[in-house]
This record gives structure tokens, sequence and C-alpha cells, in this order.
């Protein structure tokens, strides 16, 4: 029996992250609003008005970009506007999820019912069409500069057009049979409705913001897999009651985690409480993190609500904006590219703590007394391999000149390239927990500990897949397996059951599809 699917309705107002992933799966339908189109109506004749006085519209009367001193007349209106939309369908290589185009189609309506655009209602209505048919535009990764995603939003109008790809059902198809097996008509481009469709950074804010939640899952399980081998290695815990009164509020609801967590099986402190290398400072590494994310998180969804054209409908006229130019949300993301780097190292200290031989008498490269095998190593270079993956990332590039539009573009901020470079981090920090975990099934199996709570459901994952190390064997497929079930919406639910972290879970979504409906109408707490 086919899931009925819910509606959410579009207002102009910012969304959250629990809309955002339900659209995004397609089990929520977007409307827009009375009040919306009231506002498009309203913009649209303001926009229709200046035509009709003679002056000059970019990118509905004139040419974009180095053309923008080419007026068109009015016959050639239909070409023009048919030809802008086709001709900036230039995106190449992988395509982004359907998630993210689905999503980036939302907020591409959202930010049109601010009434700040001047596209024709029909726009609204196919773009909304698309989603309700679930003919959802193939839409490549590479095209865009981040100032306005033209070569990405140019293949979802495209197809509004009948041409580019689409996938219908499940299915990749040309554009035109996937119009003709859904049962709807292309749309005709009126002026404005072009530019409207590609001058905006819809895609990258959809994909932006499907990237920051899946870091703040990752970092969600990173911190328990370093809570996990702190005990392994008997760090004192101090630290994490100390940062609950000294801390910033980050780093306190941080340590108040760590305590919660760790209370619930027996602590084996085997370092001086006045040990410093007593790996104090998970909670400020942690508390940053998260501080970055849920800012970025912020301004991401701040975004989703926000006209980002040009030109806008402000004061009754048609005016000129740089509000293409998502620099607030690249700096962000950067920054938490840089934040990704920190985590990745602490994870990466505790990976040579626990298999250099300093720490409770364990043994080098975790080998249990008595065997003979190369051990832990390897799998301890693995570790240092993927932080300097990580680091090799966290670079920023928003500041490099590029020199577009015959020398007249001023910036670009580059965000789809800070995009897939936080998403190819996200993926080794997955591998990193894996490793820390492994890694502290080891140790805690070598010294007769006994995990409960969050450590043991790292834990049993990790037994799962791999046993006890006594004999040298391949550990690939074994590590994959346990990343693989580290990084599933599934587990990262059964943790936040357990020890939840309401205020950043809730408002990242975190966890299943089911999980984010069920307290889609719960009170949350303020963050």
């Amino acid at each position: 029996m086919e899931r009925q699917r819910a509606g959410i309705e579009l207002t102009g107002q910012p969304l959250g992250f629990s809309d955002l992933v339900r659209i995004g799966v397609g089990v929520a339908l977007p409307t827009a609003s009375e009040s919306g189109m009231a506002r498009v109506r309203l913009a649209r004749g303001v926009l229709e008005s200046t035509i009709q006085s003679g002056m000059p519209v970019y990118g509905s009367t004139t040419g974009v970009g180095a053309m923008k001193d080419v007026e068109w007349s009015p016959e050639d209106l239909d070409a023009f506007n048919l030809g802008l939309v086709r001709a900036h369908h230039f995106g190449t290589g992988a395509p982004f999820s359907m998630s993210v185009v689905r999503n980036a189609m939302a907020i591409r309506v959202n930010t049109a019912l601010t009434g700040q655009v001047g596209c024709s209602p029909g726009l609204i209505d196919a773009y909304l069409q698309l989603l309700h048919t679930d003919v959802i535009p193939v839409v490549r990764r590479t095209g865009s500069i981040g100032c306005a995603d033209i070569g990405l939003m140019g293949q979802i109008g495209a197809v509004l057009t009948g041409v580019g790809e689409a996938v219908y059902r499940g299915r990749r198809m040309q554009a035109a049979d996937a119009f003709v097996a859904a049962g709807i008509e292309p749309v005709k481009m009126l002026p404005r409705d072009s530019l409207a469709s590609l001058s905006v950074n819809a895609v990258s804010f959809a994909a932006a913001a499907e990237t920051t939640r899946n870091a703040a899952s990752s970092i969600r399980v990173l911190m328990a897999t370093s809570m996990m081998a702190a005990g392994a290695l008997g760090a004192s815990r101090d630290p994490w009651i100390a940062v609950r009164h000294v801390g910033t509020a980050r780093e306190a609801l941080i340590g108040s985690w760590l305590c919660n967590a760790s209370d619930e099986w027996p602590w084996p402190v085997a370092t001086h409480v006045q040990d410093p290398l007593s790996l104090r400072m998970i909670p400020q590494v942690y508390g940053a993190v998260i501080e970055n994310l849920l800012t970025a998180g912020h301004k991401i969804l701040a975004a989703t609500g926000r006209s980002d054209d040009n030109p806008v409908i402000v004061d009754g006229r048609v005016m000129t904006s740089g509000g293409s130019l998502p620099l607030d949300v690249t700096i962000l993301l950067e920054a938490a590219v840089i934040c990704m780097a920190h985590a990745a190292r602490n994870a990466f200290n505790h990976c040579v703590l626990l298999g250099n031989g300093q720490r409770r008498g364990l043994p080098v490269n975790l080998v249990p007394e008595g065997k003979i095998a190369t051990g832990f190593g390897p799998i301890i270079k693995l570790a240092g391999e993927i932080f300097s993956r990580v680091l090799s990332m966290s670079n920023p590039v928003s500041a490099q000149s590029l020199v577009v539009a015959g020398g007249m573009e001023d910036e670009a901020a580059f965000l789809p390239l800070v995009i897939e470079r936080f998403e190819r981090q996200m993926r080794a920090l997955k591998r990193l927990a894996a490793l820390e975990a492994l890694l502290s099934a080891q140790a805690m199996d070598i010294l007769g500990d006994k995990p409960e709570g969050v450590a043991r459901m790292l834990y049993d994952v990790v037994r799962k897949h791999a046993d006890f190390y006594v004999v040298d064997r391949p550990l690939s497929a074994e590590v994959e397996a346990i990343e693989e079930e580290l990084a599933s919406e599934a587990f990262v639910s059964e943790m936040i059951a357990h020890k939840p972290i309401l205020a950043y879970d809730d408002f990242f979504a975190l966890g299943s599809l089911e999980r984010v409906e069920e307290r889609l109408y719960r009170d949350t707490v303020a963050i």
C-alpha cells in the first residue's frame, strides 16, 4: 500500500530541517499559501507595468551578463526566454540526489512567495507540478561558481520547458518522455520567468542543508566514539564535570552529555585527576564544532526564505540586487570545514593513544599478550591517512579571484565547491569513527572492561562485524560494515533515543524519517 503524502504549505518564511527532510524524500508535498501567491501576483504586476512603460528590465527584455545591453523586441521575447533557460543547461558530472533537487525546487518556490521576484504565478505552479507528479530533473553537480546556480538551476528550468533529463518513478529518461508519462505539459517561459529559474542559489542551499545535517549526524556519532575511547584509555571525567561550570554554553552541553552517557558503566579511571594528558579537551573540540554547525544551520535555513534574485521587486520598483552572492552561508560552511579537521585530529589522536602502549598497560598495536600478530598498526596508519584527507580539504577558497562576465562580475563565493569538500570530509569522518570504535572495543576486551549504554551500543556494532583480534586478518570489509551501521539513521535514532541532546538533535531533525515525523509536532528546546 502506497504511503499517503502529507502537505507542507510554503509561505515565504524560512523552512526547517524537518520540512526539508520530508520534502526531500518525497513524503510531503509542498503547496503555495494564498497570501504568498497574492504577493507573487502583486510583484508580477509591478514587473509588467515596468515593461509596458518601456523601461528595459534585465533578463526580461534584455540579455544577461555580457549581453545586458542588448534589448529584445516584443516579437523576440518568447524565443529569448525559451533560449535563455535552455542555454544554461550546461552542468556536468555526477548528479545531485533527488532529495537535493526536490528541496531546491521547494526553496525556489518559497523564496518567490516573498513577493520580491516578479515571476508569473504560472512558474510557481510549474515547479509545484513537477513535485506533485514526482518528475524530478536530473541536475549534474558542476555548473556554479557560487553567485547564482545558473548552470544548476538551468537544468531544472530546462526540464520545465520539456528538454533535458528527469527521473520519473525511479527511471531516468528524457524530460519530454517523463512529461508524457506523468500527463503534464511543458511550461511557456514568460518574461522574467527564465531568469527567475536561473539566477538563484536554491540548489546550493538545498545541498548545504543536506550536507550540514549529515555533518551534524556524523559529529553525533564521533562524539560518542570519543567517549568510548576515553573510557578505554582510562581518562578522568573531571574535565567533563568542570566544563559544565567554566565552559561555554556549547562546551557545557557536550560535557553534560559525556557525563550522562558515561554514568551508565563502571568508568575505568586509570589516570591522575590533574594529569594534563587526560583527554580533557573533548568538550572544547566538540563544543566549538556544534556551535559552528548550529550557526551555519540557522543561516542556511534563513536563506530558504529570502529572495536572492537579481533583479528584485522592492518598494514598487524593479531594482538591481547583489543578493545572488551567498557569502554568509559560504563563509560559515568554510568554518565548518575547518571544524571538521579539528574533530578528525581529535579522533586520530585517540587512535594513536589506543595503540602506542602508553595507557593502562595496553599492548602496542593492541596485540593481546602471547599472540604473534602485526595487530592494529596498519589501521592506525589508515586513521592518519583519513585525518590527512580531512585536513587537506580545509583551506578556504571563497576569497580566490575569478574574472567572468567581461571582467564586470565582482564576486563569486564558490559555495558548491565548499559543499563538495564538506561532503567528502563527512565520508572520511564516518570511517574515522568506525576506526575509533574498533580500536576502543579491542582495548576494552583486552582489559576486561564492561561498557554499558551508548558505549555498549557502539561496542555491539563493532563486535557484530569484527571479532576480537588475535590473528592477523583482512580488515577492510569489517571497517566498512562498522562504518555503514554507525552512520545509519537507525543507529543514530537508537543513540538519540537513549541519550538525546534534544536542542541539537531536533533542530537538525536527526535520525530516521520515522523519528523526524514522530517529534515533528512536539515542543523542542530553543537553541
